[in-house]
């Protein structure tokens, strides 16, 4: 009997739920909205498709949907799905959960998921009694928030779980619910004729600010509320609208992250010089109830901080509209408020004030800080030790100005303060820059030398190790290649980023590292190299690991059937790429590349290029050598035919600039040369002269055998020596349009 009252109990609150509650998705195929973490490819929709959701805390605003997915989860998991709600649930419903998840591990081997619903609710106690339960593996937590987590839950909870943070819908996403609303007749109001006028549906998406339950909750109570007309329809218009959602909630939390945000565009649009948008954040924080006096004294902060000395007159005018405020009170103290962040947005701007952080770090770290004798107190004992003695008085000289030494001997020459250019201190600048320049003259001039006066998405360090000995593996010299490829890139943790033609993971690593929430897909040439990434990568948690695809050089468009439809790619890295597939593959691979770039996508490709042939660096170590010997015609031909094999190594960074170019590409072209040298020693002219190598199948198309083996022998008698082996490096940074 209990199982058919529940059975009646769940139709009929499926008929009375909430508009909002019925429409939510089932699947990740009706999921609107949340592309960056939940697009095709990235990290969260791989986690739940492949059923390896570890603990997770989804936080963001009300109504983007946080909760279906929790439900999504629960429907495509194979493990044992509860939720608690935080608001409701105690000590003793955790402990219950965790019981009967224990039994269900013990006895049928079925992992728990637990979804927590507000999770920031649970008290410090609460959230105490499921630390355990989460290390040991007995349940799977996924949490549920308004708040920051980082602020209001457990941090051991927090470093044990991967956050991901939820925006608010974009206006095509909400008018994509409406639609789904309108016309789905077993959940919404398919069955009945409603429709919604333009204006009205523009008024619903602008105030609905992203939230989807506020928004199907204005539409809910503006059809039910709504007669039908002689026609038989439902028709909403703007004023309906207007009454069903009148005004949008401003999300603020005192002590959340819409308070901090908040205070930190508006102190960001001041040191922007933003009137405008000084004055938005201002509003908004206003309305939401800020206390005045919190954002007076953010704004003193700002004076000294971001108008500092270009205007001393900044902070006298904050303090004054202070006074002026506790004097007048509300309404009319926003009067002088508005006064105080409008002149501060109107001021020129200096941060020259941070010269004082620098002097500090200098008394932390400097070990000889002993003050000049002639800057000493005179008055007690300066005669029995000079103290005092050699200082000269600046008002006994003209302008109130000498130069000596005022900064103790080991800091001689250190600047701490760097005047702007603008303002009051900008009309200082040149006269400081002459006195400092006649301060150090001085100071060489006058030796006060004294003796020395004697006197420190939570972190992953599996993955910081494994980088660590990846970069190692591959040399300190490829290791530096590898900083200098990818400074000043800016990858973002939900980038997709494609290494093409990789042969090891160095160029990978900082993808890896940067794009934790993204995709790294690394393509390959040869099966070896794929079997030697994949042993690698054995130690990479499964979520962490990049792609590994192994494709034909030969066909550039074999990389596209490989991906989901629509794949995109914000990064594109290689080192000699293309030189496999040689140039006649050269346009179609770009062609290829291109559309599979993101708008605003950017590249990097890097060429190496060896100047000299075994012979080349052998005649630059010794130039003598073609006219002392007997092979000096042999040399000289062997040496066209190595500048010529040196050229044909598939397609260099002209080619590929102008083949970018020509498929809309920004490039730009950075080149330098390291000089390097190689050993000479008897396994190099095995690899060199041995029968079936290469070098000697080269030489062997001009040079007959028994030449060759006088050249080997030449080289012999310079084993021991090191033969210079420049190389010049070309990287192409390249941009496509946004």
């Amino acid at each position: 009997m209990s199982d058919l009252f529940s059975h009646r109990r769940e139709q009929t609150l499926s008929r009375i739920a909430p508009l909002a509650d019925r429409l939510r998705p089932r699947s990740l195929d009706d999921f609107v909205g949340q592309e960056a973490i939940l697009g095709p490819g990235r990290l969260l929709r791989r986690a739940i498709t492949a059923d390896r959701v570890g603990n997770l805390i989804l936080h963001g605003p009300p109504g983007t949907g946080k909760t279906t997915l929790a439900r999504i989860i629960a429907g495509s998991t194979r493990a044992s799905f509860r939720s608690l709600n935080a608001v409701l649930a105690g000590v003793k419903d955790l402990r219950s959960e965790v019981e009967a998840a224990r039994e269900r591990l013990e006895h049928h081997g079925l992992r728990t998921i637990l979804f927590i619903d507000e999770v920031h609710r649970f008290n410090a106690a609460q959230q105490d009694a499921l630390l355990p339960w989460v290390e040991n593996g007995t349940l799977t937590l996924i949490g549920a928030t308004t708040e920051n987590p980082y602020f209001e839950v457990n941090k051991a909870l927090v470093s044990r779980a991967r956050l991901f943070r939820l925006q608010p819908l974009e206006p095509e996403d909400l008018r994509q619910l409406i639609d789904r609303a309108l016309s789905d007749p077993e959940h919404g109001y398919g069955q009945r004729r409603v429709r919604i006028q333009p204006e009205a549906a523009d008024h619903l998406l602008n105030v609905a600010g992203g939230d989807a339950r506020s928004l199907l909750n204005a539409l809910e109570l503006a059809v039910e509320t709504t007669p039908v007309d002689a026609a038989g329809d439902v028709v909403i218009d703007l004023a309906i609208a207007e009454e069903s959602i009148q005004q949008r909630a401003v999300l603020y939390d005192k002590q959340g992250d819409a308070h901090f945000d908040t205070i930190s565009a508006f102190i960001k649009s001041i040191r922007g010089s933003d009137a405008d948008a000084t004055l938005f954040w201002l509003a908004r924080m206003l309305e939401a109830g800020e206390n005045p006096r919190f954002i007076l004294r953010r704004l003193l902060i700002s004076a000294g901080e971001d108008i500092g000395l270009a205007d001393p007159q900044a902070m006298v005018v904050v303090e004054a509209c202070a006074a002026a405020f506790d004097r007048v009170g509300l309404p009319e103290g926003l009067y002088p408020l508005a006064h105080a962040a409008l002149y501060l947005a109107g001021s020129e701007k200096s941060n020259s004030s941070l010269g004082l952080f620098d002097a500090i770090k200098a008394v932390r770290d400097a070990q000889k800080q002993q003050v000049p004798s002639h800057l000493r107190d005179a008055s007690r004992d300066g005669k029995a030790f000079g103290d005092g003695v050699g200082y000269r008085y600046p008002h006994a000289y003209a302008e109130h100005w000498v130069a000596q030494q005022y900064l103790p001997s080991a800091l001689q020459g250190e600047v701490f303060w760097q005047p702007g250019t603008l303002g009051w201190e900008g009309a200082l600048r040149q006269r400081l820059q002459q006195r400092r320049a006649a301060q150090l003259a001085a100071a060489a001039e006058t030796n006060n030398d004294q003796p020395e006066l004697l006197s420190s998405s939570p972190h992953d360090p599996v993955l910081a190790r494994w980088l660590q000995r990846q970069a190692a593996a591959e040399g300190e010299r490829l290791d530096r290649l590898r900083q200098r490829f990818w400074q000043d890139a800016k990858i973002r943790r939900l980038d997709r980023v494609l290494v093409l033609e990789a042969r090891s993971l160095l160029w990978a690593l900082d993808p890896l590292q940067a794009a934790s929430e993204g995709d790294v897909v690394i393509t390959l040439a040869a099966t070896a190299d794929q079997e030697r990434l994949e042993a690698q990568l054995q130690l990479l948690d499964h979520l962490r690991r990049p792609r590994l695809l192994r494709l034909p050089p030969a066909q550039p468009s074999a990389l596209a059937l490989e991906l989901e439809a629509h794949w995109q790619f914000d990064w594109l890295a290689a080192r000699q790429p293309w030189r496999a597939s040689g140039s006649k593959q050269l346009e179609s691979s770009i062609a290829a590349l291109t559309a599979l770039a993101a708008p605003a996508a950017r590249a990097r490709l890097l060429f190496s290029e060896p100047l000299l042939g075994p012979v080349g660096s052998l005649l630059a170590h010794d130039s003598g050598l073609t006219a002392t010997t007997e092979l000096a015609e042999a040399l000289n031909r062997a040496q066209t035919l190595e500048r010529s094999w040196l050229a044909a190594q598939g397609p260099g960074p002209t080619p590929v600039r102008t083949q970018l170019e020509q498929w809309g590409w920004q490039v730009e072209g950075h080149s330098w040369q390291e000089e390097l040298g190689l050993a000479v020693d008897g396994g190099l002219l095995e690899r060199w002269f041995s029968s079936g190598a290469d070098y000697r199948q080269l030489l062997s198309t001009q040079l007959d055998s028994k030449v060759i083996d006088q050249l080997r022998r030449l080289f012999s008698r310079h084993q021991g020596s090191r033969l210079p082996q420049p190389l010049r490096h070309t990287l192409l940074r390249a941009q496509r349009p946004g």
